[in-house]
């Protein structure tokens, strides 16, 4: 079976970009020849399963980027005979879309909510989104989509009441974890030494907040609910990028917060900051399946999330984690207060329980069989 996979940007810190490449691997165990057709591919040290073709017209600005990707690779794919072509951004020239980035609309609305009337007019009259939510609304439309991957029910259902797509072309397929990699073992392995280097007490109440683009993710609110905590010992760690970074770092100082947060930056190693935590915070305002949950569950972390979040079907409330709304800092704050470091290890055995069943090797068998069933029409 040759496929052809289309993602624009690759860079070894990105959620999507880390399903694409667990998937590489995957497929090519079940004998799927993937060719990448993307912009720009960052390596990340390890060699790539698979053929890649460079589609890198020139741009400028993020519209002109996005609309030139999209011809070019178009283009690419019409040169090819693929016998399927999946795509990861939303391009109108593919027989499946994998909706890994969620709805664009959706988006804009839970954003809406978070801000003030000038930021909401902002949002009304930015060329970018109308460009984005036109493509989004052309590619539901195409008359070759045969399929979506959604990675969430919650994402399902939105492109079902936007779209009018109907339930044969939705298909929900988690993202895979690698169960060996991501373990309770891990703390054992890293926690006292990563502790000891980040100048953390070993009985010191730690959250983990992983992932890049800080707004989005909810960064601002869970500051403001870390400060509302009576655990004036508790530490919070935020690992990931985000150009207002130093901005966020003066945030958390004029919360009174000082050296209790710490703001790492990006990390190509993740599995030490898991294992020096005792729970996973995210109160994200939109995010249809983030693999650092998934990567949090499986090390046996509890795991807190808000319900604009597709992790938010894979939680049991006061089981492996908490719900709330992402706005409600006084909610996220009580449910920070709900896990200390005896109640998180017990919610953290049935928190890696709740993956299990969320290997790489299901979810590759998965998507091969949906390709297949695809084929065979």
């Amino acid at each position: 079976m040759r496929l052809a996979l289309i993602r624009q940007r690759y860079n070894p810190y990105g959620g999507a970009e880390r399903f694409v490449a667990r998937a590489l691997d995957a497929l090519q165990r079940e004998r799927v020849a993937v060719t990448v057709i993307a912009r720009e591919w960052q390596s990340s040290g390890e060699g790539m399963a698979a053929e890649l073709v460079r589609c890198n017209p020139p741009y400028f600005g993020r519209l002109w980027r996005d609309a030139s990707f999209a011809r070019a690779a178009c283009r690419a794919v019409s040169k090819r005979g693929f016998d399927l072509v999946q795509s990861h951004e939303r391009i109108a020239c593919c027989d499946v879309f994998r909706a890994g980035d969620g709805v664009h609309a959706q988006w804009l609305d839970n954003r809406r909510r978070a801000l003030g009337a000038w930021g909401r007019l902002g949002i009304a009259v930015n060329p970018y989104h109308a460009y984005v939510c036109a493509a989004e609304r052309r590619l539901f439309a195409s008359p070759r989509l045969r399929a979506v991957i959604c990675n969430s029910r919650m994402v399902a259902g939105e492109i079902r009441r936007r779209f009018g797509v109907p339930d044969s072309r939705l298909h929900v397929i988690y993202n895979g974890i690698d169960l060996e990699e991501f373990h309770p073992g891990l703390r054992e392995r890293h926690r006292s030494g990563q502790r000891a280097q980040l100048g953390i007490a070993a009985d010191a109440m730690t959250y983990l907040l992983v992932g890049s683009g800080f707004e989005r993710k909810g960064v601002p609110r869970l500051l403001a609910a870390f400060a509302r905590l009576r655990d004036k010992r508790s530490r919070l760690l935020v690992v990931g990028a985000d150009r207002r970074i130093e901005a966020l770092r003066g945030r958390a100082e004029a919360l009174g917060l000082g050296e209790r947060v710490l703001f790492a930056g990006p990390q190509r190693e993740v599995r030490p900051w898991y294992a020096a935590a005792d729970c996973f915070v995210l109160p994200t305002l939109y995010d249809p399946f983030p693999n650092a949950a998934l990567e949090a569950l499986a090390c046996g972390l509890p795991v807190i999330t808000s319900a604009s979040c597709g992790a938010a079907e894979l939680i049991t409330e006061g089981g492996n984690g908490y719900v709330c709304d992402a706005l409600d800092v006084n909610a996220l704050a009580d449910r920070m207060e709900r896990i200390d470091p005896a109640t998180g290890a017990a919610m953290g055995a049935r928190a890696r329980s709740s993956v299990a069943s969320l290997g790489i090797a299901a979810m590759a068998q998965q998507l091969v069989a949906l390709y297949r069933s695809l084929l065979d029409r």
